[in-house]
């Protein structure tokens, strides 16, 4: 009889651990995320695409180093009606920066300059640089006074050396486009060093190291990674980065048997919708749809000139959640990645305070405003890509469209849809 008991209460142990893991089978789409909060996301973008406002998407989670979610939604081209694929390859703009600073610290790492060294003593051209003082309501500079300290390695990473972008209206656009300074995309046969040593030429918002302005610091960083490698920056990233961590579909200029998967550019134009770029001069402040496929294929823009995939990008940021490692590779220690992910500049007082080195930080939830934790970290690209890390949660998310400009502004809302659908 009591065998009898211990076994009905074995079987009933076994049976309530059963349902229990048929509860949370029907409750998780992966671990610690709710399926039908994460329907949410499905919802959202479905909804954009109904709208009009979005062609297509990627949407990518990876939680505790797994990937828990990854749809495509939409179109890749809406004129063939070709769908959208979850390795459909995406400019990414803006998120090269990530991947140029991860460069930079990998030199640094090796010894070959500090972070507070004078960028002049590896490029010289920079040595004697020039601060605006007068400028007249058309952008014309009328005055300038030398710089009283120099630009530094570390002032590239934060955006905070003076320099900015020709697309940014301000006191030095007029001046840049006139000189000839471009920024970043272009299928024209211009070389990377060349446009730095221009763009050396030109003067600078403020003094190295006292404000922050986005702008072509990264392209100058990129630059340094070729000075100090000796290595062109395409080969230093192929050899260094993606071979490495296993990014297959990451290029500035994506081969042949590739470009079928990159997906077309749109313009969300004013009383005709999604209207699909055509050739160069497509939209103020970029210079070519075609970029990754098309012309000379010389230029290497640090700080826009990637294509790549949801699936690809999310590697690479594994290997920054994971403090540097992926797959028992290492392509940076802890504590760089720990200096990278520390605000150091103020970037936003008003919604999100601080600016590390090639990210911007959340150092306080509050007064964010958002869903976020501290010490989360993220950027996005020009052309409707988002992405971003959250250490605390173990957390990993990745946006991608292609349209600009768009009405839809769902790579914001995309954080809050991923949090709430936390378990």
């Amino acid at each position: 009889m009591k065998k009898t008991v211990i076994t009905l209460t074995m079987l009933a142990l076994v049976a309530a651990l059963v349902l229990t893991q048929m509860a949370l089978h029907e409750r998780d789409e992966g671990p610690g995320l709710i399926r039908e909060r994460l329907a949410r996301i499905d919802t959202a973008i479905e909804a954009e695409l109904a709208a009009g406002k979005i062609p297509g998407a990627v949407a990518l989670i990876r939680k505790n180093g797994d990937v828990v979610y990854k749809k495509s939604f939409g179109y890749a081209d809406i004129d063939s009606q070709t769908p959208m694929q979850t390795d459909s390859i995406f400019r990414i703009a803006s998120m090269t920066k990530a991947i140029t600073s991860v460069a930079a610290m990998m030199l640094y790492e090796q010894g070959l300059f500090q972070l507070n060294d004078p960028l002049a003593k590896y490029i010289p051209e920079f040595a004697k640089m020039q601060v605006i003082s007068e400028v007249d309501g058309e952008g014309n500079i009328g005055a300038t006074v030398p710089a009283t300290k120099p630009i530094r390695i570390i002032d590239l990473l934060t955006h905070s050396s003076g320099v900015s972008y020709p697309f940014i209206p301000g006191k030095l656009q007029a001046t840049y486009k006139a000189s000839g300074v471009i920024d970043g995309l272009t299928s024209a046969d211009v070389k990377l060093a060349s446009q730095m040593k221009l763009l050396a030429e030109q003067p600078l918002l403020f003094e190295p190291g006292s404000e922050f302005a986005y702008g072509l610091s990264t392209d100058v960083l990129g630059y340094l990674v070729e000075v100090v490698s000796g290595k062109p920056l395409d080969e230093f990233f192929d050899e260094q980065i993606f071979r490495p961590l296993g990014m297959t579909d990451t290029y500035f200029y994506l081969p042949d048997e590739k470009s079928g998967r990159l997906v077309t550019l749109y313009n969300d134009v004013d009383g005709e919708g999604l209207v699909a770029h055509q050739g160069s001069d497509i939209v103020e402040g970029v210079n070519d749809a075609l970029y990754p496929i098309v012309g000379a294929k010389s230029y290497f823009s640090g700080g826009a000139g990637l294509s790549s995939t949801a699936e690809d990008y999310a590697r690479f940021l594994q290997m920054l959640l994971n403090e540097g490692e992926l797959d028992g590779v290492r392509i940076l220690g802890r504590k760089s990645v720990e200096l990278m992910r520390t605000g150091r500049v103020d970037w936003d007082g008003d919604k999100i305070p601080d600016f590390g080195l090639g990210f911007v930080v959340v150092s306080d939830v509050g007064k964010r405003g958002e869903l976020s934790s501290v010490g989360s970290y993220a950027w996005g690209g020009a052309f409707n890509t988002v992405f971003w890390i959250d250490p605390s949660e173990q957390l990993i998310a990745v946006y991608m469209s292609q349209a600009r400009p768009t009405k839809s502004d769902l790579g914001d809302r995309f954080g809050t849809l991923v949090y709430q659908a936390l378990e």
